[in-house]
């Protein structure tokens, strides 16, 4: 997702999709943990992703207050 998609996406779609993510990036650091990944750049670009859509949200979450 980028950063103009995130702004774009409803709150509601946000916190779920946040959610699968978060779950997705804990298994794949599992996984890497037992055998090594094929590109471990990837759970960088997780975490950095996970971090883009907590931002927005605790943005919107700030403004609409």
């Amino acid at each position: 997702m980028t950063k103009e998609e995130i702004k774009q996406t409803p709150t509601k779609d946000l916190r779920d999709r946040l959610a699968q993510m978060e779950k997705d990036y804990l298994q794949l650091k599992i996984n890497h943990s037992v055998s090594p990944l094929d590109n471990p750049a990837k759970i960088t670009a997780d975490r950095r992703e996970i971090a883009r859509v907590k931002t927005e949200l605790r943005w919107r979450e700030i403004n609409n207050k």
